[in-house]
């Protein structure tokens, strides 16, 4: 737990020195996850700090197809700082609040009401309170002992550098997140023990994603990302446009069912709703066992090495365009396609993805995007004039809008978050 803890605990320990409190709390993910970001509870709690969904997104902690932020280091971190504030805030005693954060803010406050209505004591250790509950505190008080004093106990714990294990990156573009562990030079186990928010095989640009990477390694991403020539992403997504099942949408958009269903975790017989999005591969593999290794190992498609004085480029196919017109609209052999794309198929999907080598001498007007121009509102005067002209016989009546005085918002005043340390006995 200690090694795992090393990439993490210099920031945690920062995040709460920030906010004022106390940083035995940096302790409670060996509680509550034993400092495995990747961990998930039988109650769907997942991360270092155990959100469950509800409580995740209470705290904008964002759960979708492409991200689990309950896993990410820093928005868990800071979301669980946010919860354990407020806990302390409402009850006013750190072992009220760290029973709170473990059975539920609600059933501490009806365990507190019970024995105020008997007349008892409604401290941590007077409540009636689940086992789990109870050992919870105690738990944490343990692990402080242990590391305050470990040969006490017969131990020797690994030292933890007192400086950031990890720098953080962004990218505006789609990445494969077996090519920006490549890139960063690191293992995809290692890459994913800093990134384990990222639920698929792609990291979505769009989504103005962190990526968490050691310092030098964030040097490596950068120039890599700067100098790499090959197919950043071999995925995108679809939107389902009404209710069908996986083979139906399959065949219709050209993917594989086994890949459309293992990539998206689709259940067997389970009809898409319109509207859901789904990952499909943008380059299909020759066959069922290329797609399946490709599955396994999470890594990017092998293509072919450029053709000397050409370039690679991504053609999106027509509605009704079979690969006969495909390859005669880009006079290229229907053979030839079937080559640089790994496939023996000859059917074509509206929207499918081919690569093609293009000649450097060709201008890219293939890939250029169509520039949508809005029309600039109409002027008061080309207002005033279309009035009159529809209403000639009646006058142009202006109208004054009456407008009040405009208050500035009172300033919410900030109380300050608690500092006192947690008791020791």
């Amino acid at each position: 737990m200690t090694e795992r803890s090393k990439l993490y605990l210099y920031h945690i320990v920062e995040a709460l020195e920030a906010r004022n409190l106390p940083t035995e709390l940096a302790l409670l993910p060996f509680i509550e996850s034993a400092y495995n970001p990747q961990a998930l509870s039988v109650a769907k709690a997942a991360g270092m700090w155990q959100f469950i969904p509800g409580t995740g997104r209470s705290y904008n902690l964002k759960q979708n197809i492409f991200l689990d932020e309950r896993r990410d280091v820093l928005a868990s971190t800071n979301a669980a700082l946010d919860y354990l504030a407020k806990l302390h805030g409402m009850f006013g005693d750190w072992r009220l609040a760290l029973a709170a954060y473990n059975w539920g803010e609600g059933n501490v406050l009806r365990a507190i009401a019970r024995n105020r209505k008997a007349g008892l004591p409604t401290d941590y250790l007077s409540l009636k309170i689940p086992k789990e509950t109870r050992h919870y505190v105690p738990k944490l008080q343990a692990v402080k002992d242990i590391v305050a004093q470990p040969q006490k106990y017969g131990l020797t714990l690994p030292s933890i550098p007192d400086h950031p294990y990890f720098v953080t990156v962004t990218t505006a573009r789609d990445i494969d997140v077996a090519v920006a562990a490549q890139l960063a030079g690191l293992s995809l186990d290692a890459f994913h023990a800093l990134n384990p928010s990222f639920s698929k095989p792609i990291i979505l640009g769009a989504t103005q994603p962190q990526i968490l990477l050691p310092f030098e390694n964030a040097q490596m991403f950068e120039q890599g990302l700067h100098n790499y020539q090959g197919l950043l992403s071999s995925w995108t997504t679809y939107t389902v446009t009404k209710r069908e099942r996986t083979t139906t949408l399959a065949a219709k958009i050209g993917v594989d069912p086994a890949t459309l269903s293992t990539i998206n975790k689709i259940p067997v017989g389970m009809r898409l709703k319109p509207g859901s999005t789904v990952l499909i591969p943008k380059v299909k593999a020759a066959d069922d066992e290329d797609i399946s290794a490709y599955i396994a190992e999470n890594a990017v498609f092998a293509l072919e090495p450029d053709v000397p004085d050409t370039r690679k480029m991504l053609i999106r196919v027509r509605r009704h365009e079979t690969m006969a017109a495909f390859a005669k609209r880009h006079r290229i052999p229907v053979a030839q396609i079937q080559a640089w794309n790994h496939t023996k198929r000859t059917k074509l999907a509206p929207g499918q993805i081919v690569m093609l080598h293009v000649p450097t001498s060709q201008k890219p007007t293939l890939v250029k995007a169509k520039l949508r121009v809005r029309p600039l509102p109409p002027t008061a005067k080309a207002i005033k004039a279309r009035a009159v002209k529809l209403n000639a016989k009646k006058p142009v009546v202006k109208h004054k809008a009456k407008v009040g005085p405009i208050k500035a918002p009172k300033a919410k005043a900030q109380s300050a978050l608690p500092t006192r340390k947690i008791a020791s006995n």
